[in-house]
């Protein structure tokens, strides 16, 4: 019998973590590299990316930085290379990168632009990160665990991928009407096709695919926001940045090794009501 230690045990395995240095990413490459994975963290910035490998290995963790823009083929493919060179395998990915529009950091006019205005560009450039970019890394990470037979790959979704956004949480007494933009929606419930999709696809391998949702996570939200977004939930409040690494080890690790193909929602009861 295995004990629950050993099951949620990643010492010798290696993982992929696309924006692996974003504000969601670094949560889970800490929560690997805890439970004992090599992790490679992937972002569109060298520099950052090589900085949060360097933070891990100060914590007593084995890491290295790759720079990635997943919208370009070839930077996939360098990714591999890089992971396989320097550990000779690839046992998780995680698939964090995305354009995610938050309100306290994005400066772009994307919450001011209502449906009927969205702009076709803006649109296709967020399909091309958020959906396409999750498909290439997905490609090439597959060919690489088709070789062993096995390996899970975890795709990050959004409460706004089952549901649609509630709108009402950016409106602001006096001030101009803001919006989620449509992409995101879009995008995240398509992220539950393509790991439904390569979940079914390696039937009779070891190969998993699975999708996490996180909650809305607090980050410098202002009060009125944690407190108006706290009332949807059944917890009555916005997650915390840690509540996400033990949901991301269990998809990763043999705890979860009797699931394919479906979707971990960790959002407080936000899709409870």
């Amino acid at each position: 019998m295995t004990g629950i230690q050993e099951l949620f045990d990643l010492t010798g395995r290696t993982a992929i973590v696309t924006g692996g240095a974003g504000f969601l990413g670094q949560q889970f490459s800490e929560a690997l590299i805890e439970a004992g994975a090599n992790v490679v963290v992937a972002d569109i910035n060298q520099q950052i990316a090589s900085d949060s490998a360097e933070m891990l290995k100060k914590n007593g963790g084995e890491a290295i930085g790759v720079a990635l823009d997943v919208t370009d083929q070839a930077s996939v493919e360098e990714l591999m290379g890089s992971a396989l060179e320097k550990y000779g395998g690839i046992d998780i990915l995680v698939n964090s990168a995305a354009m995610d529009p938050k309100f306290e950091s994005d400066s772009s006019t994307s919450h001011v632009t209502s449906f009927e205005e969205f702009p076709l560009q803006s649109w296709k450039e967020a399909l091309d990160v958020n959906l396409t970019g999750m498909f290439l890394v997905c490609q090439a990470t597959a060919k690489v665990m088709k070789e062993t037979g096995r390996g899970s790959i975890i795709n990050i979704c959004s409460t706004y991928g089952i549901s649609g956004p509630d709108q009402r949480l950016y409106e602001s007494l006096g001030e101009p009407r803001l919006y989620k933009p449509v992409y995101y929606t879009v995008s995240k419930a398509g992220v539950l096709g393509l790991t439904r999709y390569i979940a079914t696809y390696y039937e009779g391998t070891e190969i998993r695919c699975n999708a996490l949702t996180p909650g809305g996570v607090e980050r410098d939200h202002a009060p009125a926001f944690k407190q108006a977004y706290g009332q949807r939930t059944v917890l009555g409040r916005m997650a915390y940045p840690h509540e996400m690494k033990g949901a991301v080890v269990f998809l990763a690790s043999e705890a979860s090794s009797y699931m394919t193909g479906t979707n971990l929602v960790v959002d407080g009861g936000w899709t409870a009501w």
